[in-house]
């Protein structure tokens, strides 16, 4: 059977692997990293296929889902490699099983080796894909006589309380994003930012932004309106794929974008299986299809006509981070770029996809690296609840760094009472964007109170020693500005519809 030709890099990378694997033997616990999009699943299927050629001992690869199964055995077999997928309907491994290659899901390997059904000593060298999940340590201490290659694009530990360092010997670094777009293996990025006011979210046990903060500000009608400004901007007509945190968001993308006439489907985990499969086969063929989808296409898919990516979501993990914008990185003879639209901040928290990292360090100093991702100012990390939030749906802007403003006052030559006029203003188009009558934009105000009383204590800050008698002062003058404000834009707005 032909086998498919490797790159120089991936030649040269599981040289450097299997020399490693030679001299240090049974023991030897070793981690990958290529980027999404450079073959890693080729570079381990050689080396399976090397390793049971040279030492005649079985090879269990290890993925964490159903798709990624099916992906690796096909390539093992595309390779000439024979494999048997352990799934339920394996109950054993008969030492006189002539497969030598084995595809696993974790769960169902734990299962079988607990009943007993599995003789461990059989097996030389386990393969972890998609090794930073880092969850089944306690599995692979079973396998005593075997040697560990974990492969992944991101060394970095989705459990902050598993390092990777203590489970692997070493990191082997693979090429990074920018050598393999300028040797033309991968497709080169355009980035487009979006700044977004993310003060309404909260984190969850595992770190990451909560689903339901996240549904509330990416389904509000400010920013699915600004999600329609990015697409028409700068992917309209391209092959788009959208990434949302959240179920409801993603429906809501659906809707809106159904409405405008673009050609577009929704997927998320409870999408059977058929429908998935007629879904992606519609996107496939469907020049300029957007899927809208929820984490579900992170990983275990691949379509590389995908022109455009959308981060409608902000997240805290590296690893989403880059498997969202990998979709899009596979480069084909009529694509040698694609489009990221990031609309969560994404790209300064974790530098542009393509930059340089340093994932040796981070392998060795993971909790310095979270740490630098949850440092935040006093902006930052003033969260504004998110009932107050859904007041204002028609807001993209309803925060205010208030010392930031004063600071840029400051080095301007303005006076600081400019920063208060700022905001004034800020609230009161804020009450007047989301109401049909003067009373109703009036009304909004004491939706604000608590926000008022923040800025007013963050302004005083800026200020130094001001005594609670001028705070009080302070806050009676701003709801008197604001009020007359509000009511003089209403005013305004009144007599254009008029002359209208």
């Amino acid at each position: 059977m032909p086998t498919k030709q490797l790159y120089h890099y991936q030649q040269k990378d599981i040289d450097t692997l299997f020399e490693k694997l030679e001299s240090r033997g049974t023991n030897c616990r070793l981690l990958y990293q290529l980027p999404t999009g450079g073959g890693k699943t080729m570079i381990f299927s050689k080396i399976a296929s090397k390793y049971i050629e040279q030492y005649q001992r079985k090879v269990i690869v290890l993925t964490h889902r159903t798709e990624l199964c099916k992906q690796s055995a096909a390539a093992l077999k595309m390779l000439g490699i024979p494999n048997k997928m352990i799934n339920s309907a394996v109950k054993r491994i008969s030492r006189k099983e002539t497969y030598q290659c084995y595809v696993a899901m974790v769960e169902t390997l734990k299962n079988r080796i607990n009943d007993g059904l599995i003789d461990t000593s059989m097996v030389g060298l386990i393969i972890v894909d998609e090794a930073h999940h880092n969850s089944f340590q306690k599995l692979l201490s079973k396998f005593e006589n075997a040697a560990i290659i974990g492969v992944t694009a991101t060394p970095l530990s989705s459990d902050i309380n598993l390092p990777m360092h203590k489970n692997y010997d070493e990191l082997v670094l693979g090429e990074q994003i920018g050598s393999l777009i300028n040797q033309g293996f991968l497709a080169k990025p355009t980035t487009w930012r979006y700044d977004v006011e993310l003060n309404t979210l909260k984190t969850g046990i595992t770190g990451d932004f909560t689903v339901s903060t996240s549904d509330e500000l990416y389904s509000s009608q400010a920013m699915t309106d600004l999600l329609v400004h990015a697409y028409e901007s700068h992917a309209k007509n391209k092959k788009t794929l959208i990434f949302n945190n959240g179920i409801f968001t993603s429906r809501k993308v659906y809707e809106v974008f159904s409405s405008l006439g673009y050609p577009i489907q929704h997927l998320d985990n409870s999408t059977s299986p058929v429908e998935r499969t007629e879904i992606l086969k519609w996107f496939k063929k469907t020049k300029g299809a957007i899927l809208t989808s929820v984490s579900i296409l992170t990983t275990g898919f691949d379509e590389p006509t995908i022109q455009a990516v959308i981060l409608n979501r902000a997240t805290t993990s590296i690893t989403l981070y880059h498997q969202m914008i990998g979709r899009g990185s596979r480069r084909l003879p009529q694509k040698k770029t694609f489009t990221i639209i990031d609309m969560g901040n994404n790209t300064d928290r974790f530098g542009d996809w393509n930059t340089e990292i340093d994932w040796k360090t981070i392998f060795e100093n993971p909790d310095a690296f979270y740490a630098s991702l949850h440092t935040q100012t006093s902006y930052e990390a003033h969260q504004i609840p998110s009932d107050m939030r859904a007041k204002f749906p028609n807001s993209l802007e309803i925060s205010f760094d208030v010392q930031s403003a004063h600071q840029l006052a400051l080095d301007s030559g303005q006076k600081a009472k400019t920063v208060i006029r700022d905001s004034i203003r800020q609230h009161a188009l804020m009450c007047a964007d989301n109401s049909d009558s003067i009373s109703e934009a009036l009304s909004l105000v004491d939706e604000l109170l608590r926000e008022i009383d923040w800025r007013i204590k963050q302004y005083s800050k800026c200020l130094g020693k001001v005594t609670k008698n001028y705070m009080e002062w302070l806050k009676e003058d701003y709801l008197a500005k604001l009020r007359k404000l509000i009511t003089k834009i209403m005013g305004r707005r009144a007599l254009l519809k008029m002359a209208v």
